[in-house]
């Protein structure tokens, strides 16, 4: 078994930051009006500013597929080229097209040569996953290196001629013309970019991560979809797929949005995010105090005292100088989260040899949850 490094990281965030004040410059009146949520929901997240792949007049200005190829550019030197390249493994929960694979699309635009591909599907997980299957493709010596990337375009999925049809149907029905709180929610939440990680066999340049080891959890055989998109949830808390739709359903009733359950996410999001970490940690036999940096990527600052909270009443007291975190200032990226925070601490100049670090990346679709244990070389 080999070690694997990440030994270069990039990201990637379209177009000028995006404030408070813009967001629906951006993405749209629904009805002409401005939202009732959206102020309560950025009150609660804390987030300031992010990042929109389209233009104000809600013209698409990147492909997903774009985003994370202008991350994985970065990467190329005279030291490692397009063609040294051996896995391209890429992640995303919104991609471009349902077929082919994202991460073929972005192998068309790098034009370098054949790669090993592979695309992981999901939502914030999904790049966690495209990062195991590099890791684990090195570590089995099954390849010398391998770029992972996360990566998100959401905007357009957000944008409020998506909803239009819903608004007028409602209207020819005579109930108020208002989105429902699950479809409102994520309007504000979420934002697009792209990161993406070099990993080698052996250690390169000034700092290189070592990933010690990486751990996945899924509580979906016993708890019901929480976050979804392509279907709509039945009174039974099963998912009706869009196949079983008509079209003028897709349209009428959002069907494409993504949505939320709230109060499933308030119920289990954090109680299995304390125990899936707890469990990650004693596994691996690791305490609080062999954690130099946490990096957890959370969807809101909502849920930061919560999370502190459990894992006190767990035994893990992580003190508030070791959490690193830019939710505020690039906001809720999904897959791509979790990269974009490594790219900053690595460039950060904090971080000396010996340092070490726990990502934390938990995903509310029907709650799993990833992490990994890195040790600065």
């Amino acid at each position: 078994m080999f070690d694997v490094y990440i030994t270069k990281a990039a990201k990637y965030l379209p177009n000028d930051p995006v404030s408070n004040d813009e967001m629906e410059t951006y993405l749209g009146l629904i009805n002409d009006t401005a939202s009732k949520a959206r102020r309560i929901i950025l009150r609660n997240n804390k987030i300031t500013t992010r990042y929109y792949a389209v233009d104000k007049n809600g013209k698409s200005t990147h492909t997903n597929a774009e985003l994370a190829k202008n991350a994985i550019v970065q990467l190329f030197d005279k030291n490692f080229t397009d063609q040294d390249l051996e896995v391209l493994s890429c992640g995303t929960s919104s991609p471009d097209i349902i077929a082919p694979s994202h991460a073929a699309m972005v192998h068309g635009l790098l034009k370098n040569k054949s790669v090993e591909l592979n695309s992981s599907m999901g939502i914030c997980c999904s790049g966690m996953n495209a990062l195991k299957y590099g890791f684990l493709s090195i570590k089995a010596g099954n390849s010398k290196n391998a770029i992972c990337t996360g990566s998100e375009k959401v905007s357009t999925w957000l944008s409020a001629q998506k909803y239009n049809n819903e608004i007028i149907n409602l209207k020819n029905l005579e109930e108020q013309p208002i989105i429902a709180f699950k479809k409102d929610f994520l309007r504000w939440m979420l934002s697009d970019g792209a990161g993406a990680f070099l990993l080698e066999n052996k250690p390169n340049g000034e700092i290189s991560l070592k990933i010690e080891w990486m751990e996945s959890y899924s509580y979906a055989f016993e708890l019901e979809t929480c976050m979804y998109a392509g279907g709509d949830k039945l009174e039974n808390g099963e998912i009706k797929p869009w196949s079983d739709f008509t079209p003028e359903q897709w349209l009428n009733e959002s069907i494409f949005a993504v949505k939320q359950d709230v109060k499933l996410l308030d119920e289990f999001i954090l109680p299995k995010g304390v125990q899936s970490m707890s469990e990650a940690m004693s596994k691996n036999n690791i305490t609080a105090d062999q954690i130099d940096y946490f990096l957890p990527h959370v969807s809101s600052n909502f849920f930061v005292d919560g999370l502190k909270k459990g894992l006190s009443e767990k035994g893990i007291v992580i003190t508030d100088e070791k959490w690193f975190m830019n939710l505020l200032t690039v906001g809720n990226i999904g897959s791509a989260s979790i990269y974009v925070a490594v790219e900053e601490l690595m460039n950060s100049g904090k971080l000396k040899k010996g340092d070490r670090i726990l990502l934390s990346v938990p995903e509310s679709g029907r709650f799993s949850f990833a992490y990994a244990y890195l040790t600065v070389c």
